[in-house]
C-alpha cells in the first residue's frame, strides 16, 4: 500500500499529543494521504506549528489545545473538530510520556544502597506517589478519556478506528521505569478490552508498540553531551537485531494499515510491535 494513496482521502483524523515528534509525523502522513487533520496538544503551539507543516505541503489541518486528562477541555476540542472539520472518523492517542518522580536511580536494589541509603538516589522504596499515579493518569487515562469524548462521534458509521500508543515497555519492561512501562502494559491491555467493547457498533481498536526512537522526552537519556551514545543506548542498540534507532517514518507503514478500513477492516484488538526486533531477542 502506498503511504499517499489510501483510504484515508477525506477522513477526519484526530490525534491527542499531535506536537511531538512521533505523532507530527504521524499526522503529517494522514496530511498526504489526504485527510482532515485534527492536531491536538496541551501546546496549542505546538499543535499549530504541526498543522501548518501539513498545510503547506498541500493538506487540510487545523491545530486544537486539549488537556486529554480534562473531560470539559476534550469534549469543547471534540466540538470544535466537528464543526469545523466533521466528525472524528480516526483517533490517534498519541499522548503520554514519564515523569522523574517514577523512576529509580539505578537498574537494580543494592544491598548497600539499602542499607545506607543515599539521599541522592532513588530507589524502588523511593519512589514518589503522585510521580507514580502522574504517570498512569496520562498514559492510561489519558488514553480512555479521549475514546469516551471522541467514540461517541463514530458509533453506527462505517469505517471508523482507534489507534493506541502502547510501548516495547509493554511487552520487555526496562528496568528504572516501572510506572511507565506498567502504565504502558495497561493501555495494551485496554486496547483489546476496547476492541472487543467496540465491535459490534463497527469500530476497531489496535495499537502500535514502538521500540525505541528518540524524541525530545528521552534524548538527554540517549545520549552525551558531545553526541555519542550514552551507556544505556548503547545497551538498547545491543539488544536491537537491526542496531540502529527508530526514525518517526519508520511508523508510517503500520500506522496507514492499521487506520485503513480496506486494508485491515478484519485487524481489531492487536498491539503490533515496530521495535527493530528488539522484541524477537533474546540476548544470545
Amino acid at each position: 500500500m502506498n503511504l499517499d494513496s489510501s483510504d484515508h482521502k477525506g477522513k477526519v483524523v484526530v490525534l491527542t499529543g499531535g506536537g511531538g515528534v512521533l505523532c507530527a509525523e504521524m499526522a503529517r502522513a494522514f496530511g498526504r494521504a489526504g485527510a482532515r487533520v485534527a492536531v491536538l496538544d496541551l501546546k496549542l503551539a505546538a499543535a499549530e506549528v504541526v498543522a501548518s507543516a501539513i498545510r503547506e505541503e498541500g493538506g487540510e489541518a487545523l491545530a486544537f489545545a486539549a488537556n486529554v486528562l480534562e473531560r470539559a477541555a476534550l469534549e469543547a476540542a471534540a466540538e470544535a473538530v466537528r464543526s469545523r472539520l466533521g466528525p472524528c472518523d480516526i483517533l490517534v492517542n498519541g499522548a503520554g510520556g514519564n515523569h522523574p518522580k517514577g523512576t529509580t536511580s539505578k537498574e537494580n536494589l543494592q544491598l548497600e544502597d539499602f542499607e545506607h541509603p543515599d539521599p541522592d538516589l532513588a530507589s524502588f522504596f523511593d519512589l514518589d506517589e503522585a510521580g507514580i499515579r502522574f504517570v498512569f493518569d496520562l498514559n492510561l487515562l489519558g488514553t480512555i478519556m479521549p475514546c469516551q469524548v471522541f467514540a461517541r462521534q463514530m458509533v453506527g458509521r462505517q469505517g471508523c478506528c482507534i489507534l493506541n500508543i502502547s510501548s516495547m515497555n509493554a511487552f520487555r519492561p526496562l528496568t528504572r521505569i516501572p510506572a511507565y512501562s506498567a502504565a504502558k502494559a495497561a493501555v495494551s491491555n485496554f486496547t483489546q478490552w476496547l476492541a472487543v467493547h467496540f465491535a459490534p457498533v463497527g469500530i476497531r481498536v489496535n495499537a502500535i508498540a514502538p521500540g525505541f526512537f528518540v524524541t525530545e522526552q528521552n534524548r538527554s537519556l540517549l545520549f552525551l553531551a558531545d553526541g555519542q551514545p550514552s551507556a544505556r543506548a548503547a545497551k538498547i542498540l545491543n539488544q536491537t537485531p537491526m542496531a540502529r534507532f527508530g526514525e518517526p517514518k519508520d511508523l508510517l507503514g503500520t500506522l496507514l494499515w492499521l487506520t485503513s478500513d480496506a486494508a485491515a477492516g478484519f485487524v481489531n484488538g492487536i498491539v503490533v510491535p515496530v521495535d527493530g526486533g528488539f522484541s524477537a531477542y533474546s540476548g544470545v
